[in-house]
């Protein structure tokens, strides 16, 4: 039978890494949400007549970023 060590002394690290994790989870919903109303301007934006380079100027990016944005 393997040793068990008792970890509890490191509880309070273990809660900030699990808390840590989560705040993190959160984020890269946020992300994702964020991202996708993003394509949803530029692409209102696109189908309005507004160019790639317009949109990439207005932003200060490239016109290959606005691919990459919108492509995601």
């Amino acid at each position: 039978m393997a040793d068990v060590k008792d970890l509890s002394a490191h509880e309070p690290a273990f809660d900030r890494i699990r808390e840590v994790r989560d705040q993190a989870i959160h984020h890269a919903r946020l992300a994702q949400q964020f991202a996708a109303e993003r394509r949803e301007l530029m692409q209102d934006l696109i189908d309005q007549g507004v160019t790639r380079a317009d949109i990439a100027r207005e932003l200060g990016v490239t016109r290959q970023a606005i691919q990459k944005m919108l492509a995601c």
